[in-house]
Protein backbone atom coordinates (compact mmCIF):
# COMPACT_ATOMS: atom_id res chain seq x y z
CA UNK A 1 0.00 0.00 0.00
CA UNK A 2 1.33 3.42 -0.93
CA UNK A 3 2.19 5.66 2.01
CA UNK A 4 1.68 9.43 2.07
CA UNK A 5 5.38 10.06 2.70
CA UNK A 6 6.57 8.19 -0.40
CA UNK A 7 5.84 11.13 -2.73
CA UNK A 8 8.67 13.13 -1.15
CA UNK A 9 12.44 12.99 -1.78
CA UNK A 10 14.28 10.30 0.17
CA UNK A 11 16.17 12.87 2.22
CA UNK A 12 12.94 14.52 3.35
CA UNK A 13 11.40 11.13 4.15
CA UNK A 14 14.36 10.40 6.39
CA UNK A 15 14.11 13.74 8.16
CA UNK A 16 10.39 13.23 8.84
CA UNK A 17 11.09 9.77 10.27
CA UNK A 18 13.76 11.21 12.55
CA UNK A 19 11.40 13.97 13.67
CA UNK A 20 8.62 11.47 14.43
CA UNK A 21 10.91 9.52 16.75
CA UNK A 22 12.39 12.64 18.34
CA UNK A 23 9.11 14.37 19.25
CA UNK A 24 7.17 11.31 20.45
CA UNK A 25 7.63 12.12 24.18
CA UNK A 26 6.45 15.70 23.64
CA UNK A 27 3.33 14.52 21.81
CA UNK A 28 2.56 12.09 24.63
CA UNK A 29 2.79 14.95 27.13
CA UNK A 30 0.35 17.00 25.04
CA UNK A 31 -2.09 14.09 25.07
CA UNK A 32 -1.96 14.03 28.88
CA UNK A 33 -2.84 17.73 29.01
CA UNK A 34 -5.72 17.13 26.59
CA UNK A 35 -7.11 14.33 28.75
CA UNK A 36 -6.89 16.44 31.90
CA UNK A 37 -8.64 19.44 30.34
CA UNK A 38 -11.22 17.29 28.58
CA UNK A 39 -12.21 15.70 31.88
CA UNK A 40 -12.70 19.14 33.42
CA UNK A 41 -14.89 20.27 30.51
CA UNK A 42 -16.98 17.08 30.62
CA UNK A 43 -17.48 17.41 34.36
CA UNK A 44 -18.79 20.96 33.93
CA UNK A 45 -21.23 20.05 31.15
CA UNK A 46 -22.58 17.33 33.43
CA UNK A 47 -22.64 19.61 36.49
CA UNK A 48 -24.65 22.29 34.67
CA UNK A 49 -27.07 19.79 33.07
CA UNK A 50 -26.49 20.89 29.49
CA UNK A 51 -29.46 19.81 27.38
CA UNK A 52 -30.76 20.11 23.83
CA UNK A 53 -32.86 23.16 24.67
CA UNK A 54 -29.71 25.05 25.71
CA UNK A 55 -28.41 24.88 22.14
CA UNK A 56 -31.31 26.66 20.43
CA UNK A 57 -30.35 30.28 21.07
CA UNK A 58 -32.53 33.37 21.16
CA UNK A 59 -33.65 36.21 18.90
CA UNK A 60 -34.44 39.89 19.25
CA UNK A 61 -33.42 41.27 22.61
CA UNK A 62 -32.30 37.88 23.82
CA UNK A 63 -34.17 38.04 27.12
CA UNK A 64 -34.30 34.87 29.24
CA UNK A 65 -31.72 33.02 27.14
CA UNK A 66 -31.11 30.18 29.58
CA UNK A 67 -28.62 28.41 27.31
CA UNK A 68 -26.51 31.57 27.01
CA UNK A 69 -26.53 32.10 30.77
CA UNK A 70 -25.63 28.46 31.39
CA UNK A 71 -22.71 28.59 28.96
CA UNK A 72 -21.37 31.68 30.71
CA UNK A 73 -21.63 29.84 34.02
CA UNK A 74 -19.60 27.00 32.49
CA UNK A 75 -16.93 29.43 31.27
CA UNK A 76 -16.77 31.07 34.70
CA UNK A 77 -16.41 27.65 36.34
CA UNK A 78 -13.75 26.43 33.93
CA UNK A 79 -11.61 29.54 34.35
CA UNK A 80 -12.35 29.69 38.11
CA UNK A 81 -13.85 33.18 37.93
CA UNK A 82 -16.91 34.97 39.29
CA UNK A 83 -18.52 35.61 35.93
CA UNK A 84 -18.18 35.45 32.15
CA UNK A 85 -19.39 37.16 28.99
CA UNK A 86 -19.49 34.84 25.94
CA UNK A 87 -21.13 36.58 23.03
CA UNK A 88 -21.29 36.53 19.23
CA UNK A 89 -21.62 40.34 19.36
CA UNK A 90 -17.90 40.50 20.20
CA UNK A 91 -16.45 39.96 16.75
CA UNK A 92 -12.81 39.22 17.62
CA UNK A 93 -10.25 38.92 20.37
CA UNK A 94 -9.30 42.55 19.74
CA UNK A 95 -12.94 43.58 20.19
CA UNK A 96 -13.13 41.69 23.50
CA UNK A 97 -9.89 43.32 24.68
CA UNK A 98 -11.10 46.77 23.63
CA UNK A 99 -14.43 46.21 25.41
CA UNK A 100 -12.70 45.09 28.60
CA UNK A 101 -10.20 47.97 28.65
CA UNK A 102 -12.67 50.73 27.84
CA UNK A 103 -15.00 49.34 30.50
CA UNK A 104 -12.23 49.40 33.13
CA UNK A 105 -10.61 52.76 32.37
CA UNK A 106 -11.76 56.34 32.72
CA UNK A 107 -10.25 59.57 31.33
CA UNK A 108 -7.05 60.30 33.22
CA UNK A 109 -6.43 56.63 34.07
CA UNK A 110 -3.35 54.85 32.73
CA UNK A 111 -3.25 51.53 30.93
CA UNK A 112 0.13 49.96 31.65
CA UNK A 113 1.56 47.01 29.70
CA UNK A 114 4.24 45.29 31.76
CA UNK A 115 4.95 42.82 28.92
CA UNK A 116 6.27 45.36 26.45
CA UNK A 117 4.53 47.09 23.57
CA UNK A 118 1.26 45.35 22.62
CA UNK A 119 0.74 44.09 19.08
CA UNK A 120 -0.51 46.10 16.13
CA UNK A 121 -4.31 45.92 16.53
CA UNK A 122 -4.17 46.93 20.20
CA UNK A 123 -1.88 49.84 19.32
CA UNK A 124 -4.72 51.08 17.12
CA UNK A 125 -7.21 50.75 20.00
CA UNK A 126 -4.90 52.71 22.31
CA UNK A 127 -4.15 55.35 19.68
CA UNK A 128 -0.39 54.88 19.54
CA UNK A 129 -0.60 54.47 15.78
CA UNK A 130 -3.22 55.39 13.25
CA UNK A 131 -5.70 58.23 13.44
CA UNK A 132 -8.88 56.34 14.24
CA UNK A 133 -11.89 57.92 15.93
CA UNK A 134 -12.76 56.58 19.36
CA UNK A 135 -9.29 55.50 20.46
CA UNK A 136 -8.24 55.61 24.12
CA UNK A 137 -6.04 58.56 23.33
CA UNK A 138 -9.06 60.50 22.09
CA UNK A 139 -10.83 59.75 25.39
CA UNK A 140 -7.91 60.99 27.48
CA UNK A 141 -6.85 57.53 28.68
CA UNK A 142 -3.09 57.40 29.12
CA UNK A 143 -0.78 54.59 28.09
CA UNK A 144 2.60 53.38 29.33
CA UNK A 145 4.67 50.25 28.89
CA UNK A 146 7.96 48.78 30.01
CA UNK A 147 10.12 47.09 27.35
CA UNK A 148 11.13 43.52 28.03
CA UNK A 149 14.69 42.76 29.07
CA UNK A 150 16.07 39.88 27.01
CA UNK A 151 12.50 38.75 26.39
CA UNK A 152 11.57 38.68 30.08
CA UNK A 153 9.90 41.05 32.54
CA UNK A 154 12.17 43.81 33.83
CA UNK A 155 10.89 43.61 37.39
CA UNK A 156 13.05 46.46 38.68
CA UNK A 157 11.61 48.91 36.17
CA UNK A 158 8.06 47.55 36.51
CA UNK A 159 8.20 47.80 40.30
CA UNK A 160 9.43 51.38 40.17
CA UNK A 161 6.72 52.32 37.65
CA UNK A 162 3.95 50.82 39.78
CA UNK A 163 5.16 52.68 42.87
CA UNK A 164 5.58 56.04 41.16
CA UNK A 165 2.57 56.26 38.82
CA UNK A 166 -0.60 56.34 40.89
CA UNK A 167 -2.74 56.82 37.76
CA UNK A 168 -2.18 53.20 36.69
CA UNK A 169 -5.62 51.60 36.78
CA UNK A 170 -5.08 48.52 34.59
CA UNK A 171 -1.92 46.42 34.36
CA UNK A 172 -2.05 44.39 31.14
CA UNK A 173 -0.24 41.14 30.46
CA UNK A 174 -0.04 39.80 26.91
CA UNK A 175 0.47 36.04 27.05
CA UNK A 176 1.30 35.40 23.40
CA UNK A 177 4.17 36.93 21.50
CA UNK A 178 1.98 38.72 18.97
CA UNK A 179 4.19 39.93 16.14
CA UNK A 180 7.31 39.89 18.32
CA UNK A 181 10.07 37.30 18.46
CA UNK A 182 10.10 36.91 22.24
CA UNK A 183 8.85 33.73 23.91
CA UNK A 184 5.21 33.59 24.91
CA UNK A 185 4.72 33.64 28.66
CA UNK A 186 3.84 30.43 30.48
CA UNK A 187 1.13 30.39 33.13
CA UNK A 188 3.83 29.93 35.77
CA UNK A 189 5.50 33.13 34.58
CA UNK A 190 2.16 34.97 34.53
CA UNK A 191 1.45 33.75 38.08
CA UNK A 192 4.72 35.38 39.17
CA UNK A 193 3.73 38.62 37.41
CA UNK A 194 0.32 38.66 39.10
CA UNK A 195 1.81 38.12 42.55
CA UNK A 196 4.38 40.86 41.92
CA UNK A 197 1.79 43.43 40.85
CA UNK A 198 -0.63 42.64 43.67
CA UNK A 199 2.12 43.06 46.26
CA UNK A 200 2.90 46.60 45.02
CA UNK A 201 -0.38 47.85 43.55
CA UNK A 202 -3.20 45.74 45.04
CA UNK A 203 -5.93 48.05 43.70
CA UNK A 204 -4.80 47.75 40.09
CA UNK A 205 -6.89 45.63 37.74
CA UNK A 206 -4.78 42.85 36.23
CA UNK A 207 -5.92 42.15 32.68
CA UNK A 208 -4.77 39.17 30.60
CA UNK A 209 -4.80 38.99 26.82
CA UNK A 210 -5.04 35.20 26.67
CA UNK A 211 -5.56 34.79 22.91
CA UNK A 212 -3.97 31.56 21.58
CA UNK A 213 -3.34 30.31 25.13
CA UNK A 214 -6.45 28.48 26.33
CA UNK A 215 -6.11 24.72 26.94
CA UNK A 216 -2.41 24.58 26.04
CA UNK A 217 -1.63 24.04 29.72
CA UNK A 218 -3.58 22.55 32.62
CA UNK A 219 -3.79 25.92 34.37
CA UNK A 220 -5.03 29.33 33.22
CA UNK A 221 -3.97 32.80 34.42
CA UNK A 222 -7.29 33.37 36.18
CA UNK A 223 -6.49 30.50 38.55
CA UNK A 224 -3.89 32.78 40.15
CA UNK A 225 -5.74 36.02 40.66
CA UNK A 226 -6.03 37.73 37.28
CA UNK A 227 -9.01 40.08 37.48
CA UNK A 228 -10.14 40.05 33.85
CA UNK A 229 -9.17 37.96 30.81
CA UNK A 230 -10.08 37.97 27.12
CA UNK A 231 -10.07 35.32 24.41
CA UNK A 232 -11.55 34.59 20.99
CA UNK A 233 -14.16 31.98 20.17
CA UNK A 234 -12.64 31.35 16.75
CA UNK A 235 -9.28 30.59 18.22
CA UNK A 236 -8.70 27.88 20.83
CA UNK A 237 -11.96 28.13 22.75
CA UNK A 238 -14.18 27.51 19.73
CA UNK A 239 -12.17 24.62 18.26
CA UNK A 240 -12.77 25.73 14.68
CA UNK A 241 -16.50 25.16 15.16
CA UNK A 242 -17.53 28.63 16.37
CA UNK A 243 -17.97 31.01 13.44
CA UNK A 244 -17.59 34.26 15.38
CA UNK A 245 -17.55 35.62 18.90
CA UNK A 246 -15.23 36.20 21.81
CA UNK A 247 -15.32 35.97 25.59
CA UNK A 248 -14.36 37.72 28.79
CA UNK A 249 -14.00 36.06 32.18
CA UNK A 250 -13.18 37.59 35.53
CA UNK A 251 -14.51 39.52 38.51
CA UNK A 252 -18.28 40.00 38.55
CA UNK A 253 -18.10 43.81 38.74
CA UNK A 254 -15.69 44.00 35.81
CA UNK A 255 -17.81 41.66 33.68
CA UNK A 256 -20.88 43.77 34.42
CA UNK A 257 -19.00 46.90 33.37
CA UNK A 258 -17.88 45.15 30.19
CA UNK A 259 -21.45 44.06 29.38
CA UNK A 260 -22.63 47.66 29.84
CA UNK A 261 -19.89 48.77 27.46
CA UNK A 262 -20.73 46.06 24.89
CA UNK A 263 -24.50 46.59 24.99
CA UNK A 264 -25.88 49.44 27.13
CA UNK A 265 -25.98 50.45 30.79
CA UNK A 266 -29.06 48.93 32.32
CA UNK A 267 -29.81 45.76 30.31
CA UNK A 268 -26.14 44.70 30.29
CA UNK A 269 -25.83 40.92 30.33
CA UNK A 270 -29.60 40.51 30.17
CA UNK A 271 -29.64 41.26 26.46
CA UNK A 272 -27.84 39.87 23.44
CA UNK A 273 -29.46 37.31 21.18
CA UNK A 274 -27.48 34.16 20.36
CA UNK A 275 -29.65 32.96 17.39
CA UNK A 276 -27.47 30.65 15.23
CA UNK A 277 -24.35 30.62 17.42
CA UNK A 278 -25.28 28.81 20.59
CA UNK A 279 -24.92 25.21 19.40
CA UNK A 280 -21.52 26.00 17.86
CA UNK A 281 -20.33 27.67 21.08
CA UNK A 282 -21.28 24.65 23.18
CA UNK A 283 -19.82 22.15 20.74
CA UNK A 284 -16.69 24.19 20.14
CA UNK A 285 -15.90 24.68 23.82
CA UNK A 286 -16.38 20.95 24.42
CA UNK A 287 -13.96 20.09 21.60
CA UNK A 288 -11.46 22.83 22.50
CA UNK A 289 -9.04 20.70 24.58
CA UNK A 290 -8.71 18.13 21.79
CA UNK A 291 -8.41 20.60 18.91
CA UNK A 292 -5.94 22.77 20.80
CA UNK A 293 -3.86 19.68 21.50
CA UNK A 294 -3.82 18.79 17.80
CA UNK A 295 -2.60 22.29 16.95
CA UNK A 296 0.11 22.18 19.63
CA UNK A 297 1.36 18.81 18.33
CA UNK A 298 1.45 20.31 14.85
CA UNK A 299 3.54 23.23 16.11
CA UNK A 300 6.02 20.82 17.71
CA UNK A 301 6.36 18.92 14.43
CA UNK A 302 6.76 22.18 12.50
CA UNK A 303 9.54 23.39 14.77
CA UNK A 304 11.38 20.07 14.67
CA UNK A 305 11.26 19.62 10.90
CA UNK A 306 12.23 23.20 10.13
CA UNK A 307 15.10 23.02 12.60
CA UNK A 308 16.36 20.02 10.66
CA UNK A 309 16.18 22.16 7.52
CA UNK A 310 18.43 24.72 9.20
CA UNK A 311 15.74 27.32 9.84
CA UNK A 312 15.66 29.57 12.91
CA UNK A 313 12.53 28.75 14.91
CA UNK A 314 10.94 29.91 18.14
CA UNK A 315 10.02 28.13 20.31
CA UNK A 316 12.31 25.16 19.80
CA UNK A 317 10.65 21.79 19.28
CA UNK A 318 11.41 20.66 22.85
CA UNK A 319 10.56 23.95 24.59
CA UNK A 320 7.52 24.31 26.87
CA UNK A 321 4.35 25.20 24.96
CA UNK A 322 1.94 27.83 26.24
CA UNK A 323 0.15 28.84 23.03
CA UNK A 324 -0.34 27.83 19.40
CA UNK A 325 2.15 30.17 17.78
CA UNK A 326 5.24 28.84 16.02
CA UNK A 327 7.64 31.42 14.64
CA UNK A 328 10.00 30.80 11.74
CA UNK A 329 12.49 33.60 11.09
CA UNK A 330 13.64 33.84 7.47
CA UNK A 331 15.66 37.09 7.52
CA UNK A 332 14.67 37.51 3.85
CA UNK A 333 11.48 38.94 2.38
CA UNK A 334 11.20 36.53 -0.57
CA UNK A 335 11.88 33.41 1.48
CA UNK A 336 9.12 34.39 3.91
CA UNK A 337 6.67 34.99 1.06
CA UNK A 338 7.55 31.67 -0.59
CA UNK A 339 6.99 29.58 2.54
CA UNK A 340 3.73 31.39 3.33
CA UNK A 341 2.54 30.62 -0.20
CA UNK A 342 3.37 26.96 0.37
CA UNK A 343 1.10 26.93 3.42
CA UNK A 344 -1.70 28.35 1.28
CA UNK A 345 -1.08 25.71 -1.40
CA UNK A 346 -1.63 23.02 1.22
CA UNK A 347 -4.84 24.36 2.71
CA UNK A 348 -8.29 22.84 2.15
CA UNK A 349 -9.72 26.12 0.79
CA UNK A 350 -8.15 28.36 -1.86
CA UNK A 351 -5.12 26.15 -2.35
CA UNK A 352 -4.98 27.40 -5.95
CA UNK A 353 -4.17 31.02 -5.05
CA UNK A 354 -0.99 32.80 -3.99
CA UNK A 355 -1.02 35.13 -0.98
CA UNK A 356 -0.03 38.66 -2.00
CA UNK A 357 1.62 41.10 0.46
CA UNK A 358 -0.81 43.94 1.09
CA UNK A 359 -1.90 46.61 3.49
CA UNK A 360 -4.49 45.59 6.08
CA UNK A 361 -6.65 47.60 8.45
CA UNK A 362 -5.07 48.07 11.90
CA UNK A 363 -1.55 47.09 10.75
CA UNK A 364 1.29 49.49 10.00
CA UNK A 365 3.29 47.25 7.62
CA UNK A 366 2.36 45.12 4.64
CA UNK A 367 1.05 41.73 5.75
CA UNK A 368 1.50 38.35 4.09
CA UNK A 369 -1.13 35.83 5.12
CA UNK A 370 -2.06 32.26 4.23
CA UNK A 371 -5.39 31.05 5.55
CA UNK A 372 -7.36 28.43 3.70
CA UNK A 373 -9.72 28.09 6.66
CA UNK A 374 -13.39 27.19 6.88
CA UNK A 375 -13.97 30.15 9.23
CA UNK A 376 -12.49 33.42 8.01
CA UNK A 377 -9.57 34.48 10.20
CA UNK A 378 -9.74 31.33 12.31
CA UNK A 379 -6.25 30.79 13.68
CA UNK A 380 -7.13 27.52 15.39
CA UNK A 381 -7.12 26.32 11.78
CA UNK A 382 -3.73 26.08 10.08
CA UNK A 383 -2.60 29.49 8.92
CA UNK A 384 0.49 31.66 8.71
CA UNK A 385 1.00 35.38 8.63
CA UNK A 386 3.37 38.16 9.53
CA UNK A 387 4.35 41.73 8.79
CA UNK A 388 6.91 42.20 6.03
CA UNK A 389 9.57 43.86 8.14
CA UNK A 390 12.84 42.77 9.71
CA UNK A 391 13.56 40.06 10.73
CA UNK A 392 10.88 38.64 8.37
CA UNK A 393 9.30 36.33 10.90
CA UNK A 394 6.41 34.14 9.78
CA UNK A 395 3.92 33.16 12.49
CA UNK A 396 2.46 29.70 11.89
CA UNK A 397 -0.45 28.64 14.07
CA UNK A 398 -3.32 26.26 14.40
CA UNK A 399 -4.42 23.05 12.76
CA UNK A 400 -7.74 21.27 13.26
CA UNK A 401 -5.88 17.97 13.09
CA UNK A 402 -2.28 16.99 13.64
CA UNK A 403 -2.48 14.94 10.45
CA UNK A 404 -3.27 18.02 8.36
CA UNK A 405 -0.44 20.04 9.90
CA UNK A 406 2.03 17.21 9.35
CA UNK A 407 1.04 16.73 5.72
CA UNK A 408 0.84 20.47 4.97
CA UNK A 409 4.16 21.38 6.61
CA UNK A 410 5.97 18.49 4.94
CA UNK A 411 4.59 19.61 1.58
CA UNK A 412 5.58 23.21 2.34
CA UNK A 413 9.12 22.15 3.23
CA UNK A 414 9.27 20.15 0.02
CA UNK A 415 8.08 23.10 -2.10
CA UNK A 416 10.41 25.56 -0.36
CA UNK A 417 13.60 23.57 0.13
CA UNK A 418 13.59 20.75 -2.43
CA UNK A 419 12.00 22.27 -5.52
CA UNK A 420 13.72 24.89 -7.70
Amino acid sequence: MEKWIEKFPQDLQQKVAEVDQMIAPQLAAVDETVLYNQQRILDLYRKHHVAEEDLVGSTGYGYDDLGRDKLEDIFADYFKCDDALVRPQMVSGTHAISTALFASLMPGDTLYYMTGMPYDTIQQVIGIVGDNPGSMKEYGIKFAYTPLKDGKIDYDVVGAKLKQDKSIKVVAIQRSRGYATRDSFTVAEIKEMIEFVKAIAPEAIIFIDNCYGEFTEKDEPTFYGADLMAGSMYKNAGAGVAKSGAFLVGRHDLIMRASSRLFAPGPGKGEGATYGYQRDFYRGFFLAPHTTGEAVKGAIFTAALLEKMGAEVSPKWDAPRTDLVQTVIFHEREAMIKFCASIQHNSPLNAFVDPIPSEMDNYEDEIIMASGSFVEGSTIELSSDGPLREPYALYIQGGLSYAHVKVAITNAVNETYYKA
